[in-house]
């Protein structure tokens, strides 16, 4: 296991998870800048894809795609670091956002989901084709938090087939057993914190949504809402085929679905997260050939913060997830 232990300065799973993101330093070196290609869906819609514009380009160069979390972009702490590391190493960076995350609210009534196995399909196979009639090589893929439970329960669901996508994937502070994570989340501080600034977003663009699209939902309802698992009983869940949100967190978690992982693949998930119950981790009996598990007793959510003095920076995490990453071309 990689090991990892917290600046003394920050202790805890919500001061490693807050600080980082706001506070920590996430490049040593120029801005992290990006040039946007917006594509066309096959249902209609569009996503925003932000590549990392790279001084040069070689044969062969790999390709890190990211998937971002909930209400994330290519602009958030662990982004732009990933983004480093990649230009650092000679790696392309691809970021794709998920519907309605990169500004611009998305045409179709969906949205994006934990378990959206097509999405990230289509996605993958799209960039795969694009970097190789670049001359690029192997695709590699990182998804956080939400973004990692889908990318591992898309390489779950098609086994053998992801190898003709990617070489090797990794999630980092995935909520891979949705029911905790949500529930979790909606209780005592995270309820207060988290939650309420999950939703301020969330809610606007369900209304954005509401807008665009006049009944697609009961507005009181939403108004209502006042936790994750309220708002995806009433939006996430219906409009993305699930019964309800009971139905969309079993069905989308990715846990129950790892052992059927056919490329190697990383799950890293700190014990302290917030979001994230150690008790909901996946054990090795569960995990399957392909998956590695590190599960360190620090880091928060998405936080793994470095440095002896503040502001400190959050470099550890690229550099060790891409390193697992990079590892397992030179391991083939």
């Amino acid at each position: 296991m990689k090991s990892y232990r917290a600046p003394t300065w920050l202790p805890g799973g919500h001061l490693q998870t807050i600080w980082p993101a706001l506070f920590g330093r996430r490049v040593a070196g120029p801005p992290v800048v990006y040039q946007r290609q917006r594509w066309d869906t096959p249902d209609g819609d569009f996503v925003d894809v932000d590549f990392l514009e790279h001084g040069s380009s070689t044969p062969g160069m790999p390709l890190l795609v990211m998937f971002h979390g909930l209400e994330g972009s290519s602009r958030s702490h662990y982004a732009e670091a990933f983004a480093e590391w990649a230009r650092d190493h000679g790696l392309a960076f691809a970021a794709p956002h998920f519907r309605g995350c990169s500004g611009e609210i998305n045409r179709a009534p969906r949205a994006y989901h934990s378990g959206d196995v097509e999405e990230i399909g289509w996605i993958l196979a799209r960039l795969r084709t694009w970097h190789t009639a670049r001359g690029g090589g192997a695709t590699l893929a990182v998804g956080v938090s939400l973004g990692g439970n889908a990318l591992l329960r898309w390489a779950g669901e098609v086994g053998l087939s992801a190898a003709s996508s990617v070489s090797a994937v990794a999630a980092v502070c995935s909520p891979l057993d949705l029911a905790a994570g949500g529930h979790a989340i909606g209780r005592g501080f995270n309820r207060q914190v988290y939650t309420r600034m999950f939703l301020r977003t969330m809610k606007a663009k369900a209304y954005d949504k509401l807008a665009q699209h006049p009944g697609l939902f009961d507005s009181a309802r939403l108004r209502s809402a006042r936790d994750l698992y309220a708002f995806d009983d009433l939006f996430t869940a219906p409009l993305h085929g699930f019964a309800g949100v009971e139905d969309y967190w079993r069905r989308a978690s990715a846990k129950p679905h790892l052992a059927d992982i056919r490329v190697p693949a990383l799950a890293l998930n700190a014990k302290n997260d917030p979001f994230v119950p150690a008790c909901s981790l996946p054990g090795k009996d569960e995990a399957g050939a392909y998956v590695t598990l590190w599960q360190p007793d620090e880091g928060g959510h998405v936080g793994f913060p470095e440095g002896s003095v503040p502001p400190g920076n959050v470099f550890w995490l690229p550099k060790a997830v891409g390193g697992w990453l990079l590892g397992q071309l030179t391991s083939a």
